[in-house]
């Protein structure tokens, strides 16, 4: 740390950005390389400038990372962070492997069994993070992702930005409005306090979304949405979408989609229930029977995707004609531009305030020798990746690409 009267300590380039994997509101995740090690990782790139006044919350990211990055195969583990002049930049793990849906959608079969697999992977890494008081408050499809493209990667939840420490026990602790809408709990748009449940209500509607393409409360509008969700209104239609899924898993999701957060099951009765617990005999696994759901789930996607992009482009061409501006409309479709140049060199591993010095606390950026410090490949699974794996990750996912675009045109 600087002292007084002194000048800020400019660190040594560590770290090279290159193309924009994703982009969000305030952010945008860009590829990164480490200089010194040649290995890989996710930079997440969040604009200082479009931040402004809500600093705390890349703090509460940090601090949840910190808190959590090690102690789990299936979350996304955070190995370094730092500030430069424009930008505050979180270093996390690289995952090739793509979204969770992208992934099902190249497969050549997908099953019930499959889907639960899933949904016991996520539920294990939520467990986790409500056993060291973490609450998510995202949990949605495009926020799993795959640690590589092999078959057997690691299912990794992302995105921590919303996530709250929670270390009381009770739920009615957090009182804003945020999330997803689609993926939301009653009580959060009630604002009588929500907490960890809420978690659970989302596997809930992941779940259904993963067994038919399409969530419970999809709705024409936003408002009849969020009354769909205030009333648990959803049910298992059309027929043909849902003869082939099994009672067990309906059941699941009703245990889940409980608009009582106190009737809701925890994180750890949802891995004991029959659909998800594969010793018990009503599991997929231990059934061992159920049709192909690919079919049908990727058509129900496709089409969904296909209407919702196009009324995202409706409502972002009304903003813009009503002079609402690119960033208009947070709980509807939103547009991000590129905060910085394609590639930009990076230095330190502090995160300061306005003044140049560093934040106290969970949000300090530990300094090289400092106890805090989070030195590059220090810290558990976060080893990054060699050019080598990427390129052979990447001619892997084109090889899946090709092979599903061949299916699909009766040439294999």
């Amino acid at each position: 740390m600087a002292q007084s009267g002194q000048k800020p300590v400019i660190q040594p380039c560590r770290y090279k950005t290159g193309k924009t994997l994703g982009a969000g509101s305030y952010s945008v995740v860009k590829e990164c390389v480490h200089i010194d090690t040649g290995r890989y990782y996710a930079a997440k790139v969040i604009n200082k400038r479009l931040m402004a006044g809500r600093e705390h919350m890349v703090r509460n990211e940090i601090a949840v990372l910190k808190r959590v990055s090690v102690g789990h195969r299936n979350i996304l583990t955070l190995v370094d962070y730092f500030e430069t002049m424009n930008n505050l930049y979180l270093v996390t793990d690289l995952a090739l492997g793509g979204e969770l849906f992208d992934r099902i959608c190249r497969k050549g079969s997908y099953y019930e069994s499959d889907a639960a697999d899933l949904i016991r992977a996520t539920l294990s890494a939520v467990a986790y993070l409500h056993d060291h008081g973490i609450v998510h408050r995202d949990l949605k499809p495009e926020n799993l992702l795959f640690r590589t493209p092999e078959d057997n990667a690691d299912l990794l939840i992302a995105d921590f930005g919303l996530s709250r420490i929670m270390d009381e026990e009770q739920f009615h602790v957090l009182t804003t409005t945020c999330g997803t809408p689609g993926y939301m709990a009653p009580e959060i748009f009630k604002k009588t306090g929500h907490g960890k449940p809420v978690d659970i209500w989302a596997i809930g509607v992941i779940t259904y979304f993963l067994l038919c393409g399409y969530t419970p409360f999809d709705r024409d509008s936003n408002l009849e949405e969020m009354q769909a969700i205030l009333q648990a209104d959803y049910d298992f239609t059309p027929y043909e979408y849902w003869r082939n899924v099994s009672k067990t898993a309906r059941d699941f999701i009703n245990k889940c989609l409980t608009v009582d957060p106190r009737q809701r099951m925890t994180a750890h009765e949802a891995l004991q229930h029959p659909w998800i617990n594969s010793d018990d005999p009503m599991s997929p696994e231990r059934q061992k029977n159920g049709d192909d759901l690919l079919p049908i789930v990727k058509k129900n996607f496709n089409a969904r995707r296909t209407l919702h992009k196009a009324i995202d482009t409706v409502r972002a061409i009304n903003k813009l004609r009503e002079g609402g501006g690119l960033m208009a409309g947070i709980m509807e479709g939103q547009m991000s531009l590129d905060p910085k140049p394609k590639t930009e060199d990076v230095h330190g591993s502090r995160v300061m305030d306005g003044s140049g010095t560093p934040v106290d606390g969970g949000a300090r950026g530990g300094g090289l020798h400092d106890d805090d410090a989070m030195d590059i490949d220090s810290r558990g699974n976060g080893h990054g990746q060699t050019q080598d794996q990427i390129e052979r990750q990447q001619m892997k996912v084109q090889k899946q690409i090709n092979e599903t675009y061949q299916r699909s045109r009766g040439l294999k």
